[in-house]
């Protein structure tokens, strides 16, 4: 099977131990941001052109492998919804993902 490669990062088919490992990266960077599972989803899918089922799968993995980071992720982020980001956190948000 023949596909090509429209841009630099590791493709899932030809390396996928790279590109598993770019997708934690960019997930880490999204938990570093705050973001929840469904918008790491969507931000992955819309900048990097990452299927919502693999992050969604790698997000999991990384959530069963550091369950106390994750109790903790969780119960930080549950406290701070409501509130929401001012300009400058969205601002940023966006240039950290590019």
């Amino acid at each position: 099977m023949l596909h090509e490669h429209k841009n630099h990062l590791p493709c899932l088919h030809c390396h996928p131990h790279s590109y598993i490992r770019m997708v934690q990266h960019l997930i880490e960077r999204c938990l570093i941001l705050r973001m929840s599972l469904t918008d790491c989803i969507k931000a992955l899918a819309e900048r990097a052109s990452i299927q919502p089922v693999i992050t969604s799968t790698v997000w999991k993995e990384l959530q069963k492998e550091n369950k106390e980071f994750f109790h903790t992720y969780f119960h930080d982020n549950s406290q701070r919804h409501g509130r929401p980001l001012t300009r400058v956190s969205r601002f940023r948000r966006r240039n950290m993902l590019n």
